[in-house]
């Protein structure tokens, strides 16, 4: 197994009432999406290994959002952070903050779900696409820009998880 990481340090502050801790699995690498994801033109997409690896940079710092009804993303409801991004074998996981006093709702609304509920997806800019014409798109290149919570079932990767960290 081989291990590529990044972190922003965060400063630990105990009881910190807007910051609830997360932890997820964002996407496979070298693994085809279960269905084409939003701007991709009905493609079912794979971002390569060596894609996501020069793009683990880009992914600190970006917003996590949401939409209500957990049904895909929407860059104006931001709700979180990501500071942590590591490759492990073919998972891409992140770990972050909720500012869950600013969003309460989300933060309940989170808690109160099943433990398999939540996925999560990736927003992307400047992606390389190797085949325009190929059935799977393969991810050469891109720069995360975000992600976003929501239900399994509407993530492009059905695998994917969500959960607020004790």
């Amino acid at each position: 197994m081989r291990l590529e990481a990044m972190a922003v340090t965060i400063p630990h502050v105990e009881g910190h009432p807007n910051r609830v801790p997360f932890e997820g699995v964002l996407t496979l690498v070298n693994t085809a999406s279960d269905k084409a994801p939003s701007g991709a033109r009905g493609h079912r997409v794979l971002l390569t290994r060596e894609a996501a690896e020069l793009a683990l940079p880009s992914l600190l710092g970006m917003a996590v959002d949401y939409r209500p009804g957990w049904d895909g993303h929407d860059a104006r409801r931001k709700i979180g952070l990501l500071t942590e991004a590591n490759l492990a074998g073919q998972k891409l996981m992140v770990k972050g903050y909720l500012y869950g006093r600013d969003f309460p709702e989300a933060a309940r609304e989170i808690a109160a779900s099943s433990p398999n509920a939540l996925g999560m997806s990736y927003e992307l800019a400047d992606a390389r696409v190797e085949d325009m014409r190929a059935e799977v798109w393969k991810l050469t290149r891109v720069t995360f820009t975000g992600a976003a919570i929501l239900l399994r079932d509407k993530a492009a990767y059905r695998t994917t998880s969500f959960r607020m960290a004790s």
